[in-house]
């Protein structure tokens, strides 16, 4: 009783077939696939806009020479640094 038959799906077929003529039919359809058309373009434009206007210019370091390591020299330790609202102030 919640779905619908084939039988109901028919009669409102033959009902739109009747209201809206076969001729005019596709023309419906067509106008409704513009403009669904339109409205997912004007929302890639809104994406697309939005992206940009957000979007801030990274700062690029300059590229670290690497040298290389013999076999008699140990690699430096990689500790980190702190960062600049880490820095603890010096205690009396």
């Amino acid at each position: 009783m919640g779905s619908f038959s084939i039988f109901h799906w028919l009669l409102v077929l033959a009902v739109i077939l009747i209201l809206f003529g076969a001729g005019k039919l596709p023309s419906v359809m067509g106008d409704l696939a513009k403009g669904i058309k339109a409205f997912r373009a004007g929302l890639k434009d809104d994406t697309e806009k939005a992206g940009e206007s957000t979007a801030a210019p990274a700062a690029v370091a300059p590229p670290v020479a690497a040298q290389p390591l013999s076999a008699h020299t140990a690699a430096p330790a990689m500790t980190a640094a702190p960062a600049a609202g880490d820095a603890k102030p010096p205690s009396p």
